[in-house]
């Protein structure tokens, strides 16, 4: 494979710090902890793609921590507007593909603890499904999901990765943050 087509198949999230494409940039083909090196802000994002779906979660906070945001392949010229956020992104992260199976453990107490509810496709209500959305940890055995704070896929989102989370306090979130609904991450999405 030529360098040309490699560098078509892969990746890319490019984020400038002006409106519209303009001012400093910085190209990222993988995850970054920490962009404040990089870009002191940014105003317009274009996620890049070859043959694959290019899909990103962008955070207000270095460490992927703080309030974040779903972005796929597209151009957002004028972010700011388009989400409501302010001029601060400090870390990115890439969201790989998934193909196969997914299953999640919910639970109301930390550390795996209380009432545990199990889930394997999308939930647009957790109050009309489980009767309760104030969930303080998860086990994601497989796939990936987007957490909301509200129902019907809307309001503030989480990224939720495999792997186990055993307080959802430690992460940013605060303790005001209620599940409200919860989707899969698949292509073709939103």
């Amino acid at each position: 494979m030529g360098q040309g087509q490699e560098k078509s198949l892969r990746k890319s999230i490019v984020f400038y710090e002006d409106k519209n494409f303009q001012g400093r940039s910085y190209e990222c083909d993988a995850d970054c902890p920490d962009m404040h090196p990089h870009v002191s802000r940014c105003n317009s994002v274009r996620v890049e793609s070859g043959c694959w779906s290019g899909n990103f979660m962008v955070y207000d906070r270095p460490n992927f921590l703080g309030n974040q945001y779903f972005l796929r392949r597209g151009e957002y010229s004028d972010y700011q507007r388009m989400f409501g956020w302010n001029d601060c992104v400090r870390s990115c992260r890439m969201v790989p593909m998934h193909r196969g199976s997914y299953r999640m453990r919910l639970y109301n107490r930390r550390d795996f603890g209380g009432q545990m509810m199990e889930l394997m496709d999308d939930c647009p209500n957790t109050m009309d499904r489980f009767h309760m959305s104030d969930f303080m940890s998860c086990n994601v055995m497989d796939g990936h999901w987007l957490m909301y704070d509200q129902p019907n896929y809307r309001g503030r989102m989480m990224y939720m990765r495999p792997g186990e989370y055993r307080n959802f306090r430690d992460w940013g979130w605060g303790s005001n943050f209620r599940i409200g609904s919860i989707r899969r991450m698949m292509d073709g999405m939103m």
